[in-house]
């Protein structure tokens, strides 16, 4: 059977695979992520940002409690970091039920969904985080137990075979995905509350740094949380790691508290800009506009130059360099703004096209 993770609500998640990312990408789990599984917020009054939806969410949850019915399937789309793991954790916990986790990838046969399935307790949750990489057959089975609540299942073989229905207890699918473009239609319409998280607004993050820095107990100026939560790219998942970073420089410079000095000293130290760029994300804008002259490039050409993959490119530096300003898609390739000019300080940048965030804050690091 596949691995899966059950949890009560409001328990720490399961241990995840380790990816060799940069310190500002949202997919890296660490042991220090798992060690500070308490900074994760256990109900919606405590899950910070994302307003429209959480409101939404308050009054499906409620409904199916008075009803005593299973959630009806959710489906959260967005960029790694800002929260589906967490609000799928959550959504268990208002619900007063316990959470099943596991990932595509390790759902291998079908025989792995069925015993996980089987398992589960009435209105329970089941989390499938990566949904856009399940395999066809399996992916086909899950579509008749969202609907039915029942599965088919194939005894025997040849002339002799012959179909089964098990049936299982009503339950609520929580599937994740960074790239909603590749999961099929037929699934995408069994899922009756669809969820697209976005950056989160500076605000927000301001407030997620505070109650981290509670949880943590330590102290932070507001001018530092401020700053650090300009430089946390949207994310909850960067700002509670840089967050621990500004701790430790914190205490090993003997300062009593988080201050701007030390946030901008650490930042800098740390090689990340006022706008949460780090190296790799300049030397990506860098390579657009001098060998390509500001694009439009390929994706796998650009990825190719970078020396990344296609899928690290798209998925793990595009959407904030894209979300900020900095960077276009267009249909022959990706182009730098007039903006990613002047935030490098490289002239030539006036034929571009502005970016979102108009002419705020020029400059390369502090």
């Amino acid at each position: 059977m596949a691995p899966m993770a059950k949890t009560k609500p409001g328990a720490p998640p399961p241990p995840a695979e380790e990816i060799p990312e940069g310190l500002l990408h949202g997919e890296l789990i660490t042991d220090e992520d798992r060690r500070d599984h308490s900074l994760r917020p256990h109900s919606l009054k405590e899950f910070l940002g994302q307003a429209a939806m959480k409101e939404n969410l308050e009054v499906f949850i409620k409904a199916a409690k008075a009803r005593q019915e299973s959630l009806d399937h959710l489906f959260l789309i967005g960029p790694p970091g800002l929260g589906k793991t967490t609000l799928a954790q959550v959504i268990a916990h208002e619900l007063e039920t316990e959470i099943v986790q596991t990932s595509a990838p390790a759902l291998d046969r079908p025989k792995d969904l069925v015993g996980i399935l089987t398992n589960l307790k009435e209105r329970n949750v089941f989390f499938i985080d990566e949904i856009h990489r399940l395999k066809p057959a399996i992916e086909e089975m899950l579509y008749i137990a969202m609907e039915d609540y029942e599965l088919d299942w194939v005894i025997g073989q040849g002339p002799g075979a012959r179909t089964l229905r098990i049936p299982i207890k009503p339950f609520t699918l929580v599937g994740a995905t960074t790239k909603a473009g590749n999961v099929s239609s037929p699934l995408v319409s069994r899922f009756g509350i669809p969820c697209r998280f976005s950056f989160y607004e500076k605000a927000d993050m301001e407030a997620i740094v505070r109650r981290s820095a509670g949880i943590l107990e330590t102290k932070i100026d507001d001018t530092a949380a401020s700053l650090l939560a300009a430089s946390a790219r949207g994310t909850p998942r960067v700002a509670n790691r840089l967050l621990r970073r500004m701790r430790d420089f914190a205490q090993v410079s003997g300062a009593p508290s988080i201050t701007r000095p030390v946030v901008e000293d650490a930042l800098r130290r740390l090689e990340i800009d006022h706008l949460g760029l780090e190296k790799q994300d300049r030397e990506i804008l860098a390579m657009i506009i001098k060998r390509y002259n500001g694009g439009p490039v390929g994706a796998e050409t650009l990825a190719i130059s970078m020396g990344e993959g296609v899928d690290t490119l798209e998925d793990y530096y595009e959407p904030y360099l894209i979300q900020a300003g900095l960077l276009q898609r267009t249909p022959r390739g990706r182009m730098a703004t007039a903006l990613a000019y002047e935030h490098l300080k490289i002239p030539g940048g006036d034929t571009r096209v502005q970016g979102e965030r108009g002419n705020e804050n020029s400059g390369l690091l502090f």
